[in-house]
């Protein structure tokens, strides 16, 4: 019984933690347009191994990845953005960037609250 007790409580930590770094990645996104997301980015790195053992470790995955991409995403519209007339389109990759991001933030906020693994 303790040390149900005590996985209990590590994973309602774990699950906590990502949740607030969930709302830090989201926050950096509508206030930053991104650009503080390296904020719980480090925090994701340091605490995923703390939830190696959890589904939690996932969602720590899932946030990693959607910052690499995003930003990838970023870069390849300052490229565009290079040439006049790559202007607009650079303009549409930065909003569909944003939109995805916004949808791996709600679906990764969604699923911890149902306790949910993310895909791989």
């Amino acid at each position: 019984m303790a040390n149900e007790l005590v996985f209990d409580s590590k994973l309602h930590s774990e699950k906590n933690i990502a949740w607030w770094l969930y709302l830090g990645h989201a926050a950096s996104l509508l206030f930053s347009l991104g650009a503080f997301s390296w904020i719980p980015l480090i925090i994701n790195y340091v605490k995923r191994q703390d939830a190696a053992d959890s589904f939690v470790y996932s969602h720590h995955n899932w946030q990693i990845r959607s910052f690499w991409w995003y930003l990838l995403w970023v870069v390849v519209g300052v490229a565009l953005c290079m040439t006049v007339i790559g202007i607009p389109l650079a303009f549409v990759v930065w909003g569909l960037a944003w939109l995805w991001k916004a949808y791996r933030l709600i679906k990764g906020l969604v699923d911890l609250n149902d306790n949910k693994a993310m895909p791989a």
